[in-house]
């Protein structure tokens, strides 16, 4: 495996393969099975969960990385291609990305969506352009309408908590002050339908996803066996279902309009994931990827009650990741 940018590049098989790995490497760790070998990590936009966990995915594996935040410690480097750079960047992705990657051995990019136009975020062109410009193994850390490592350990969750390959996941939009990417929420529907679940998005009708979207979800489900609808009837989605991801993301009309979703969300307080959501399934896991606004997007007595999933969630990160870096590196000749 030469690169790891979306989930649905891999057949159900494979994924399936990653996570067995995955759990593995937790239960017989091998420290050194990356010695020697160095991650890079270029992050455009901030990090939790994703750089720590990555950091750490090496260095329990017996390799090194390094961080660069560009225009934080380092130059600010352009991303558009045909632009005069006469201003706050001083370096183009051009030059920056072969220079990294010739440092490292598997490099990770973290570029989020640009909330503005909505056609170039569904065709997540700077990662396909990273993917260009690099010859070494690539890791997509999120981009502008993807986020595999958040699928993958997602997936390894709900393995370890016994969730059905075939359950019902409810992806639900959720409130939150200002529109958020859809990477997270594209990544968890194809996740889902890969897996074989019957993968339900429930949301107000302007949060509807954009068609291709849709396609895309819709052709996962029929390669791993799942189904894949939508809906605005929040009760009638919940019932039965074994897990709920709550997530928030911007409105496909007027994207990138701050104004318009203000509007549109002042009227939603009520997409406030609350105790009473479960009545019709009262089984179910919340799952969220993190970082969550509490009593807006999901309310306390959920997160801190004993169907929340999210810091285990979180934690399989770690695993998923470890597996995609041992998958890409282990056995591979140095160079």
């Amino acid at each position: 495996m030469n690169r790891f940018l979306s989930l649905g590049a891999l057949e159900p098989g494979e994924i399936r393969e990653l996570v067995a790995l995955a759990g593995r490497l937790e239960a017989r760790p091998e420290p050194a099975a990356l010695a020697g070998r160095v991650l890079g990590l270029l992050f455009f936009d901030p990090s939790l969960r994703t750089l720590a966990s990555m950091q750490s995915a090496m260095a329990r594996l017996g390799g090194s990385s390094f961080v660069i935040s560009p225009g934080r410690g380092s130059w600010a480097l352009e991303t558009r291609d045909g632009v005069v750079m006469d201003g706050a960047a001083a370096e183009h992705v051009r030059e920056a990305l072969p220079v990294l990657a010739g440092y490292a051995d598997v490099l990770g990019v973290r570029a989020f969506a640009s909330l503005s136009d909505l056609e170039a975020d569904l065709a997540d062109e700077p990662m396909a352009t990273f993917a260009r410009l690099v010859d070494r193994p690539l890791v997509n850390l999120e981009s502008a309408i993807d986020h595999p490592c958040q699928a993958l350990g997602d997936w390894k969750a709900m393995d370890d908590l016994g969730v059905p390959p075939a359950g019902r996941l409810v992806l639900t939009w959720a409130n939150h002050p200002r529109p958020l990417p859809l990477a997270v929420p594209a990544a968890v529907a194809e996740m889902g339908a890969l897996r074989g679940m019957e993968v339900v998005v429930v949301r107000p009708e302007p949060y509807a996803f954009p068609p291709a979207l849709s396609a895309r979800v819709a052709r996962a489900a029929a390669r791993g066996g799942g189904s894949f609808r939508e809906s605005a009837e929040r009760d009638e989605a919940l019932a039965g279902a074994a897990v709920v991801y709550a997530k928030s993301w911007a409105a496909s009309e007027r994207y990138g309009d701050g104004a318009a979703e203000s509007e549109r969300r002042r009227a939603l307080a009520d997409w406030c994931v609350d105790e009473p959501w479960f009545a019709r399934a009262p089984a179910a896991r919340l799952f969220h990827c993190l970082p969550v606004r509490r009593n807006v997007v999901v309310a306390d007595r959920v997160l801190d009650g004993p169907r929340s999933a999210v810091v285990h969630q979180a934690h399989q990160r770690l695993w998923a990741q470890m597996a995609v870096l041992h998958r890409m590196l282990a056995g591979r000749g140095n160079g």
